[in-house]
């Protein structure tokens, strides 16, 4: 009986200004275990989501899965399925985007499909429709991408080690109301603003240079409009900041926070937190370091 295992990183996207371009691997991990069996779908979950992800066709490892037996004509007789989840789901920290880059990459062992990880990220896009952190999934490290109908391109780049703190409070949000949130138009002068930031924020991160980053993170595209759906937004900013963070943006589209600091990390985690509980919110924090792998392929029986 032939398995893989494989684990694959969160991730923090936008990174302030690099709305849809930007994302940063960290070191948290899910784990995608797929068995070929002699017929049907077995499916369980441990961890995060359970109860919660579904148990068939639906689910996201298995919808990548089959992405995988298309486009390369392999296809195993049965699939079981065991996902082992430490990545709070619809938390902004690139649940769905590991969901599927699990899915892909192990399918892809599994049925020796010859896919890279150039045309596994196409097919993530495909059911993702972003590719920036199923990028940072695949690749790790800090990346960047460029898509649209007719283009995709995704770059690695190296960055010095580092750690960041999540916080992530207790709130659901609709990921299509958040993007409904967005004006379909913005200024010139705005899509100016956030491209030199955008910029900046690369040179800071590949350089290390907190007082660039500090000033880089400015974003006028989305976190102006989405950050009205997140009790406490401005006040757990300040609170990271007086802590000793360096920069503090949405992870993706929420409703994590992401905040950047050399030191001082559990002071920070901590007045986030307070900052949240005030404004009636619980609220969980994570503090994680880079991801410089990728998703990764552990055992193959």
């Amino acid at each position: 009986m032939k398995k893989v295992s494989v684990t694959v990183p969160a991730s923090t996207a936008n990174l302030g200004a690099g709305f849809d371009c930007l994302a940063l691997a960290l070191g948290l991990r899910n784990t995608v275990e797929l068995w070929e069996i002699s017929a049907g779908l077995e499916i369980d979950v441990e961890g995060e989501g359970e109860g919660r992800v579904p148990l068939d066709s639906t689910n996201l490892i298995v919808r990548a899965a089959e992405q995988v037996f298309e486009k390369t004509g392999k296809r195993p007789t049965g699939l079981r399925v065991h996902a082992v989840n430490t990545i709070p789901l619809g938390s902004g920290m690139g649940s769905s985007a590991t969901a599927v880059v699990g899915g892909l990459s192990a399918a892809n062992t599994l049925v020796d499909g010859g896919l890279n990880r150039d045309e596994l990220l196409r097919l993530a896009c495909k059911i993702e429709g972003h590719p920036d952190n199923a990028a940072a999934a695949l690749f790790g490290s800090l990346v960047i991408v460029s898509f649209n109908a007719e283009e995709l391109l995704a770059r690695s780049l190296k960055v010095p080690p580092f750690k960041v703190v999540v916080a992530l409070p207790n709130i659901r949000l609709s990921i299509a109301e958040l993007r409904a949130a967005l004006p379909e138009k913005v200024p010139v002068s705005d899509a100016v603003f956030n491209l030199g930031h955008a910029l900046f924020t690369l040179q800071a991160l590949t350089s290390g240079n907190e007082e660039l980053l500090r000033w880089a993170v400015a974003d006028r595209l989305h976190q102006p409009y989405r950050k009205r759906f997140i009790p406490g937004y401005d006040s757990v900013v300040a609170e990271a900041r007086k802590a000793g963070a360096v920069a503090v943006a949405l992870s993706g589209a929420g409703p994590a926070l992401v905040a950047f600091a050399s030191a001082k990390h559990t002071e920070i985690a901590d007045a986030m937190k307070a900052a949240f509980e005030s404004n009636g919110l619980a609220c969980r924090t994570f503090i994680l370091p880079v991801d410089q792998q990728g998703v990764q392929i552990g055992r193959i029986g």
